[in-house]
């Protein structure tokens, strides 16, 4: 496939040309997006290709590829390679193109000052393994994301939260990676749900490839996907390029283990920048894979906490959603009023006490006494006595101690 020229058609010209920019600009590129919105692909790519890039830092990195990079060659060959894996390039112009990407052009990280916290500009394609269309597998979707070095706790967590959420048809989102992504993957695919994994290299390769197997199975019932054309390496910045997109394209972003300095904590710095729900499954203070968890509780006021499926509903879903508030088992005391709970911890643990003593241990006057003792022994609480009143036996012997 050559240049584009007028004989293909416009819709060919402007795919061959968002392929040939990502090939020459790395994903994110404000500059290029900005111009991609204002001029199209196809005339921003030969402005490219002239040098008449007005962006001085874009136009750079431009020229430093074109040095290396023939272009045309490199989108032929990636578009050759998505063929033969059965793959699609999904673009803006396309229905699955998921709408919920286009916060990425309001995204603003405070004090980001690294090209991965500025460059954050929507994805001018993305390339798909999987039959589910795009936008419908985004529709109802939630991020997992957590520490690679994951603990025992972080995989089950991870792990029945993913089988939970997809049992109630949300697609699990995550980037592929060992620990909390590979346990959030698999939960999904154990319920026999749609999960869908983000990927910072090219689609045909699986990274870590010991998840070769795991990521055969998501294309088989989900979707693999990546915003690099077939052929790019997984450098180590493009990970944090890449979980913008889980950011933007999911509901919410559940954080469910990070160490300090963990990269799923610019996953959620950037759900939070875009207003999305950004949610925190809490662990042990002792433990060195939750201290980036409880250091997002403590610095953004708008995470939540959550510890099952039901918090992460009450997040992203709707009114009927709402997590039941946890609550203790419910006791036969709990039916008393103040005064009727009071005259009963005035009781003795044994013998009979009269209506007067109980009055002033109480505090309580005669008549008031009368009518709480009287529901007492209806409730089952209290006996009556010769000479007055008794703790009933099985109901004294559960009384709580004072705390």
């Amino acid at each position: 496939m050559a240049e584009p020229t007028g004989l293909r058609t416009d819709l060919d010209e402007r795919r061959w040309a968002r392929v040939a920019l990502t090939v020459l600009a790395e994903p994110g590129t404000r500059a290029i997006h900005r111009l991609v919105a204002r001029h199209g692909p196809v005339r921003v790519y030969r402005m490219a290709l002239d040098g008449e890039i007005p962006d001085e830092s874009a136009r750079e990195s431009v020229e430093a590829r074109l040095r290396k990079i023939d272009p045309r060659r490199a989108a032929d060959d990636a578009m050759a390679v998505a063929e033969r894996l059965g793959a699609r390039l999904v673009t803006p112009e396309d229905d699955e193109w998921p709408l919920s990407l286009s916060a990425l052009e309001r995204l603003a990280l405070p004090g980001g000052n690294r090209r991965v916290d500025r460059e954050t500009a929507p994805p001018l394609c993305v390339w798909v393994r999987g039959d589910w269309p795009l936008a419908e597998a985004f529709e109802r979707s939630v991020a997992i994301v957590g520490a690679r070095a994951a603990t025992q706790y972080g995989e089950h967590v991870a792990t029945n939260l993913a089988h939970g959420l997809a049992l109630r048809e949300w697609t699990i989102v995550s980037g592929g990676a060992f620990g909390i992504d590979a346990a959030a993957h698999r939960g999904a695919l154990a319920a026999g749900g749609l999960t869908v994994a983000v990927l910072a290299c090219g689609i045909e390769r699986a990274y870590p490839a010991a998840h070769s197997a795991m990521f055969d199975r998501i294309v088989e019932t989900g979707l693999v996907i990546s915003e690099w054309p077939p052929g790019a390496e997984p450098y180590r910045p493009r990970f944090l390029i890449r979980n913008r997109v889980i950011a933007a394209a999911t509901r919410g972003t559940v954080l469910v283990e990070a160490s300090a300095r963990s990269g799923a904590t610019q996953t959620m710095r950037r759900a939070i920048a875009l207003g999305r729900p950004a949610m925190v499954v809490p662990g042990p203070v002792t433990s060195a894979m939750s201290v980036g968890c409880h250091e997002m509780l403590r610095e953004y006021e708008s995470t939540r906490v959550v510890t099952g499926v039901a918090h992460v509903l009450e997040e992203v879903g709707t009114i009927g959603d709402l997590a039941p508030v946890a609550r203790g088992a419910e006791r036969s005391r709990d039916q008393l009023d103040d005064q009727a709970a009071f005259l009963l911890e005035a009781f003795p643990r044994r013998g009979v006490t009269g209506v007067d003593e109980l009055s002033a241990r109480a505090a309580l006057d005669v008549r008031t006494t009368l009518r709480k003792l009287s529901l007492l022994e209806t409730l089952g609480f209290v006996v009556r006595r010769s000479g007055g009143y008794a703790l009933a036996p099985s109901k004294g012997r559960s009384r709580e101690a004072p705390p």
